[in-house]
């Protein structure tokens, strides 16, 4: 390892944070797609981040959220989501391993039908979870949870008289203390780059809350590293604009913490809103032909609603010849494949393509 790089993980490591996935991820080359197109592609295996057979990216985050939630002394866990949301499902896996109590929120964006329990949703309910449903009447994730802020507040208000003490994760992990997860998924894929002699000239992932997209960032700065292309394939409806600098505030913040200037600007990663399709949890014909084209060829898994997403507009670019031939380029599975036994509203046309 590069002096660089253990200085940026001896900085990430002052942080703090709990052993709860598997680390590091598999990272292995995607061979016939790399022929068929005439690019070096790689994916890194977010999805078997661990502890489950569901695991995904949002366990990285989870390692450094719990351990501040334990340092602080609580015992009950709440986070928020969609119904069907894998950040939700993950922190209950986290939370039970940490002795926690999980309490979710969860807006139906697709309601879910009570005889029917499927997929993230079946799991939280095995998990244990205390799960609250709530309408989303229109609005997105992040509009219905705002709707019903003095809900959440009266609940810990409550929970705080009866003598516990509930520590907060927002959608999809997405603090800095969380994010810094990512600042560490960038050291150890540059590690496992460096073993293997190779130089990566792109790096794809699907984004959301962005999270996962500013610890990346960060750990970019961090590590020193100039030359890799980031590119971040957005998953709802936003404005790219505005989206970028909130990716971009988070990523100083992880900076700040970690005893660093804050310098990350959103010329660190380039973001693509062309393949959102209909909206977040809403399928489409192109990103499915590329889940089914991902499993046909390798025998990988990815969900409709992020890393499918995300690998399409990867795919998409390589065939427009956005990405040279003869690049390395790796794709970031964050995981997320329990949709694809969820409601049919979420997988499309998966299961009619026969």
């Amino acid at each position: 390892m590069s002096s660089r790089l253990q200085e940026a993980r001896d900085r990430l490591n002052r942080l703090g944070k709990i052993s709860l996935g598997f680390y590091p991820t598999p990272f292995h080359k995607l061979e016939r797609i790399s022929e068929e197109y005439g690019v070096n592609l790689w994916i890194k295996r977010e999805d078997f981040s661990g502890t489950t057979l569901f695991g995904g990216n949002k366990i990285r985050k989870l390692e450094y959220l719990l351990k501040d939630a334990k340092d602080q002394g609580c015992d009950t866990v709440f986070t928020y989501g969609a119904t069907q949301s894998n950040h939700a499902m993950e922190t209950c896996t986290a939370a039970r391993r940490c002795g926690m109590r999980p309490v979710l929120y969860l807006g139906a964006i697709v309601e879910p039908k009570p005889d029917d329990v499927r997929a993230n949703l079946l799991l939280d309910r095995i998990l244990g979870a205390e799960i609250h449903i709530l309408a989303s009447e229109g609005r997105s994730t992040k509009d219905t949870m705002k709707a019903n802020e003095a809900i959440f507040a009266a609940h810990r208000e409550q929970l705080a008289k009866e003598g516990h003490k509930v520590y907060d994760i927002p959608i999809g992990g997405s603090t800095p203390r969380g994010a810094a997860g990512f600042a560490e998924a960038y050291i150890e894929l540059l590690e496992q780059a460096a073993d293997k002699g190779m130089t990566i000239d792109y790096l794809y992932t699907a984004t959301g809350s962005g999270g996962t997209l500013a610890g990346l960032t960060a750990g970019k700065i961090l590590a020193g590293d100039a030359h890799a292309t980031t590119r971040g394939i957005i998953v709802g409806k936003k404005d790219p604009s505005t989206y970028g600098q909130g990716v971009a505030d988070i990523a100083n913040k992880i900076l700040e913490l970690t005893g660093n200037e804050p310098s990350a600007t959103t010329d660190h990663f380039e973001l693509y809103a062309d393949y959102v399709g209909p909206g977040y949890e809403k399928p489409y014909r192109e990103a499915n032909d590329d889940i089914r084209y991902l499993a046909r060829t390798e025998g990988i898994f990815t969900d409709p609603v992020y890393s499918g997403k995300g690998f399409h507009g990867m795919m998409d670019q390589i065939r427009k010849g956005m990405v040279p031939k003869g690049s390395t380029v790796v794709y970031l599975h964050t995981g997320g494949a329990t949709a694809l036994f969820s409601e049919p509203e979420i997988i499309g046309d998966l299961r009619d393509d026969l």
